[in-house]
């Protein structure tokens, strides 16, 4: 099968991506700074796409709809955590057009390809899907935004051979958290690994296909953080 990550050159993404081309799948991997030497794969595809910028986003659509793609992850999202009335508004729609809109655009483009070749489509989410949380408003709304879309999508698409798959992982160790306040834990028991969000991806590719775990949430054994500043 062929499969477009989106976020690919860091983190989640980028684990996914190595984790489908180890299991022979020819990758498309979609960032704004991907290139030809971030997997030394024969079949790796770069495609460099700003996917806070609409432009950008629709000129990717179209280049992915000529791939025949059967695997698409939107793993690329980013996330700030303040009282909402201190965010900028370039922030705001950057973060809903990064985790929510760009999501929908290629899922649109892409959609009679997955049918087609009854494959997956698999949102990388986030706990904050699954809860609210201070500080958390605007990020956990893209999210939980994100989620829904795949759940009434899956209930829309049920009479095809595609699965449709929200994984919403807890704190993942990752550059995420490079430009923010906090990061996660030292203690491998505190923190997930973005391994174990690759994991989960090859253990729903490696399913029977009659079924499907709609919703997949990690969490780490136990809690714990780490204030930056």
């Amino acid at each position: 099968m062929k499969a477009a990550v989106t976020g690919s050159s860091s983190g989640i993404g980028k684990a996914i991506t190595q984790r489908l081309l180890d299991l022979g799948h020819e990758v498309v991997g979609i960032s704004r700074s991907i290139g030809e030497n971030d997997f030394s794969h024969k079949n790796f595809t770069p495609l460099g796409a700003d996917l806070s910028n609409e432009t950008a986003t629709l000129l990717a659509c179209a280049k992915l709809q000529k791939e025949n793609i059967s695997i698409l992850v939107n793993c690329a999202g980013f996330g700030r955590f303040e009282p909402h009335e201190e965010l900028s508004a370039k922030t705001i729609t950057d973060m809903v057009f990064v985790n929510l809109t760009a999501p929908m655009l290629l899922s649109n483009a892409l959609l009679r390809d997955l049918k087609k070749n009854g494959g997956y489509l698999i949102n990388i989410n986030s706990i904050e899907a699954l809860r609210a949380s201070k500080f958390a408003a605007l990020y956990g709304a893209t999210k939980a935004g994100l989620k829904a879309f795949g759940e009434a999508l899956f209930e829309e698409t049920r009479k095809s051979e595609l699965s449709i798959i929200n994984i919403n992982p807890d704190m993942t160790q990752s550059a995420f958290y490079d430009d923010l306040r906090f990061t996660t834990s030292s203690k491998e028991e505190e923190k997930l690994l973005t391994s174990d969000i690759a994991d989960a991806v090859e253990h729903i590719l490696r399913m029977r296909k009659g079924a499907v775990v709609s919703d997949y949430t990690l969490r780490s054994l136990k809690f714990g953080i780490t204030k930056i500043r």
